[in-house]
């Protein structure tokens, strides 16, 4: 089994996803710098580059890929790109367009996997979060079975190998896979997921659909972001995580990415630092004991960093649910 197989889980349609992945979600960096951060990862051995439409990077993110195609430190095989539909393309004849868009920015024939961004549809047109007059989100309802047709019809065309959802719960999962004619099931659901939020639940229902559970924001996040909940406490603070990072000799993201890891959870690790980007792949270099995992199991407080509050009056919101 090659090195990429080796650190990498099979998906349900019998291709391989990476464990750790490299995320370039970036409102408060400089593009040049996102560009520069997937270079480095590519580097260190990231195969794994998770994108978005509405990141707005994808150009960056492509040109880095081209350059470590064409200097021939990696193969396009060996890479997994991911990209996302957002939520105001989920009509019928807006997913391929927007696909496409993003193959074209990425400067590539295909992504690895293509996700809904979210269940939450916004009413379509040129800006990303509609407002009505008087500032509030416009939202769109639309049959998220028929989005999901259209995304099935993109990887029938090529455009994409592995289809997946993104911020489900497992209502809406069930949705899709109950939907009357279903061709392809997700691969997968990337969700909010770190010691604070262990989403113990949803994983349990993934894990039975033989759906992968992705985790975004595996370390908390930086509360002085935008969508960051700022009363939130900052996990990488946390004096047991910090306790076991001691123990190992570790750092505390590398035990917090672990952590996920050994529960068959990908992970998405996020740094523009070319030191935290190399670190933060040593994960592969250790393990966490029976103690340990337990331990961080016991820190979960269900806290939400990215709850999206100005979606919750949204009929398909999704953190209602506890899973």
């Amino acid at each position: 089994m090659n090195q990429v197989k080796l650190f990498s889980l099979k998906m349900n349609d019998g291709y391989f996803m990476p464990l750790l992945g490299l995320g370039t979600s970036a409102s408060k960096v400089v593009k040049s710098e996102v560009e520069k951060a997937v270079m480095r990862a590519i580097d260190v051995g990231y195969h794994h580059i998770d994108s978005a439409y509405i990141y707005q990077n994808e150009e960056e993110t492509g040109r880095a890929i081209q350059m470590k195609l064409a200097d021939g430190t990696v193969k396009r095989g060996d890479l997994f790109l991911t990209t996302k539909l957002w939520n105001t393309l989920f009509h019928l004849e807006s997913v391929q367009t927007c696909l496409e868009s993003s193959l074209r920015k990425l400067q590539l024939s295909y992504v690895d996997l293509y996700l809904i961004h979210s269940p939450t549809a916004l009413k379509p047109g040129e800006d990303p979060i509609p407002e009505d007059t008087h500032g509030n989100i416009t939202f769109d309802t639309v049959d998220l079975c028929i989005t999901w047709e259209a995304l099935e019809k993109c990887k029938d065309a090529g455009l994409t190998k592995s289809i997946g959802v993104s911020n489900f719960n497992h209502k809406q999962l069930e949705k899709i896979l109950n939907k009357p004619g279903l061709k392809y099931k997700p691969v997968c659901n990337q969700v909010e997921c770190h010691p604070y939020l262990n989403q113990s639940k949803l994983l349990e229902f993934c894990e039975s659909k033989d759906i992968l559970l992705i985790a975004y924001a595996p370390l908390g996040s930086d509360l002085r972001k935008k969508w960051v909940k700022k009363e939130n406490q900052v996990l990488l603070q946390d004096p047991v995580l910090n306790a076991i990072a001691e123990k190992h000799r570790r750092t505390s993201p590398q035990v917090a990415l672990r952590y996920q890891l050994q529960q068959g959870v990908v992970a998405l690790a996020k740094s523009f630092s070319e030191k935290r980007i190399k670190e933060n792949f040593q994960v592969f270099e250790f393990q966490l004991t029976l103690e340990d995992m337990e331990c961080l199991d016991g820190l979960n407080r269900n806290i939400r960093y990215f709850d999206c509050g100005e979606f919750a009056h949204h009929p398909d919101y999704p953190f209602h649910e506890e899973c």
